[in-house]
């Protein structure tokens, strides 16, 4: 077909932008969009990937149940960022693989990744990250004194006395007399 008027160019372009709106419409209607899973997944990879990390401090782990049925895990957690509170929660129903809910214990500190721009868009816990802490640090205890290496105060000790056999005096300089 040999299009030689003016009109039928016209009409020939109008046909084309015709077929491409309806090839977006239809696209649109019939892709496959994410499952709330798979958008909650992606969100935690970008903060994993990109998010800066603030202490914060855990408030409560508790069930709940959602509209559907199932009982959601949720993480409840706080933060200050500039001078600001935030007070976040997280679903950690489908990584209950990463976390140990019977470890974690209200009012333990913990590492909170969120997003620069948008600080309430945070997380405690993801596939390839946890900011939960092993636990609180342990000091270790003695029950027998003699494993504590106490050298340093005896040759303290010894050296006080040297001085003291020297002047006569405790703890004075022997030119002092």
């Amino acid at each position: 077909m040999i299009l030689l008027n003016k009109d039928e160019w016209e009409i020939a372009a109008w046909l084309a932008a015709l077929a491409a709106l309806a090839a977006t419409a239809a696209w649109l209607v019939f892709r496959r969009r994410p499952s709330a899973e798979e958008v909650e997944r992606a969100r935690r990879l970008f903060l994993v990937q990109s998010g800066r990390i603030v202490d914060g401090m855990l408030l409560d782990i508790y069930d709940i149940a959602a509209e559907d049925g199932r009982t959601l895990t949720m993480l409840l957690f706080n933060y200050r960022i500039a001078g600001v509170d935030y007070e976040c929660s997280q679903d950690i129903t489908s990584i209950r693989s990463v976390v140990d809910t019977a470890q974690v214990r209200a009012g333990f500190p913990c590492s909170v990744r969120y997003q620069p721009g948008n600080p309430q868009n945070s997380i405690v816990v993801a596939e390839g990250w946890t900011g939960l802490r092993e636990g609180l640090p342990q000091l270790q205890s003695f029950d027998d004194a003699d494993t504590l290496d106490m050298s340093h105060l005896e040759r303290k000790k010894n050296r006080e006395q040297g001085r003291e056999g020297a002047t006569g005096q405790e703890g004075g300089a022997p030119w002092a007399n």
